[in-house]
């Protein structure tokens, strides 16, 4: 559900970690159309937040889910802030307010009647959690867990925690070096790869209606904003003119088009499209939102203009619902992949006749470098030790 896209592997570390095994671990299904109707129905709240009112459904499924898939305990985290390769370089990296506080917003929908939780004698626990805050997140999680975790102490969840965002770092880490691949080849090959902007939990077929997945079908690979490179070698030859010229502190600060940088998801998409306007074969930046969602609405003008003063193609979904017709999206869809046959090569010459020379994406031999990484938070790293290792400087910080 929601921030659990871009949080799911700190989880399954810290529940592994304190000793569950992880084929105990459930996760609702995919957002759908017939979720809502069999789990979710007659249980929604008062919400304008179309993924908000989602959550009844998977609640509901993970709640009446069959012998053989029952649970003992719902854990719905209220995640008040988010990790962020820009944390240290933004104001704050905050969770959208309306997501985080829609467990016990959607949990008010299965008590209105009766407690379903106590006729299906499950538990539930929904701990706030400041996970862009690593070292309150222990006590966070151990107030929020110990009545519904037995004999759970602070010592073993400050471990568990540890295993968490290790777990978390490795993942982000392999996904970021696998868009660098992408990027690496596209570059090779001069071939475009079109860049996705959105929330993570666009990633979500029932949210995000697969429109990435229906781009790759064409042929062009799809990065997303969350998961870019975040190499140092790559990040000084993208933002290095910003840099000397003083524009920006860092090349993860956006302050240069977006002072206000207090909300991740909004700081994460501004910060890649940033980086596909300086990036010559991400020839295709598509913009996703859901319909009124007032946290993007703010984004909208200052996103595009970014990305079409490069020269760089921009298409927008801002109105993503579950009423979107199928039959729009693909016309819509068609139309996207018309334009970058047709204009991509000229877009990819443009762009890189404005880049600085010795691109590090295109060179015979790459040489490792180490992740630029903000003050406070964990390194990305190339193995286990060193991503623990940093984790425990920071925690002595």
């Amino acid at each position: 559900m929601l921030n659990l896209w871009s949080t799911h592997q700190f989880w399954v570390g810290f529940l592994t970690a304190l000793g569950i095994d992880p084929r105990r671990i459930a996760f609702s299904s995919a957002t759908s159309e017939e979720q809502a109707r069999q789990f979710g129905k007659g249980r929604g709240t008062v919400d304008c937040c179309y993924p908000v009112k989602c959550i009844s459904g998977h609640y509901g499924e993970l709640l009446m889910r069959e012998k053989h898939r029952k649970i003992d305990l719902l854990l719905s985290p209220m995640i008040y802030s988010l990790p962020s390769c820009l944390n240290g370089h933004v104001a704050a990296s905050l969770a959208c307010p309306r997501v985080m506080a829609a467990p016990e917003n959607i949990k008010a929908g299965f008590l209105k009647e009766k407690d379903v939780f106590a006729e299906h004698a499950i538990r539930y626990a929904a701990p706030l959690v400041s996970l862009a805050d690593p070292p309150i997140v222990p006590q966070q999680l151990y107030q929020g867990l110990k009545n519904v975790i037995p004999a759970l102490t602070l010592d073993e969840t400050r471990s568990a925690v540890r295993e968490g965002y290790t777990a978390l770092e490795i993942f982000n880490a392999r996904v970021r070096r696998r868009s660098r691949e992408v990027l690496e080849r596209c570059a090779r090959e001069d071939k475009p790869c079109l860049m996705v902007l959105a929330r993570p939990y666009h990633m979500d077929p029932g949210i995000g209606h697969e429109i990435e997945v229906e781009l790759r079908a064409y042929g062009y690979p799809v990065l997303w904003a969350q998961y870019l490179p975040a190499d140092a070698d790559l990040l000084q030859w993208v933002f290095g003119e910003d840099l000397r010229a003083g524009h920006v502190r860092s090349p993860f600060d956006i302050a240069d088009v977006w002072p206000s940088s207090y909300s991740a998801n909004t700081n994460e998409i501004l910060w890649g499209a940033k980086f596909a306007a300086r990036v010559p074969w991400i020839a295709g930046v598509i913009r996703l939102a859901s319909y009124e969602c007032g946290m993007d609405q703010p984004t909208y003008t200052p996103v595009q203009q970014i990305v079409e003063r490069s020269g760089t193609l921009f298409f927008s979904f801002q109105d993503l619902d579950s009423t979107k017709p199928a039959g729009a999206l693909k016309i819509r869809i068609e139309t996207i992949a018309y334009y970058l046959e047709k204009h991509s090569s000229a877009i990819i010459e443009a762009k890189k006749a404005a880049c600085l020379p010795d691109c590090p994406l295109i060179r015979d031999t790459r040489r490792e470098s180490a992740s630029v990484s903000a003050p406070g938070t964990p390194r990305e790293a190339r193995d286990p030790d060193s991503i623990r290792r940093a984790w425990r400087a920071t925690q002595g910080a």
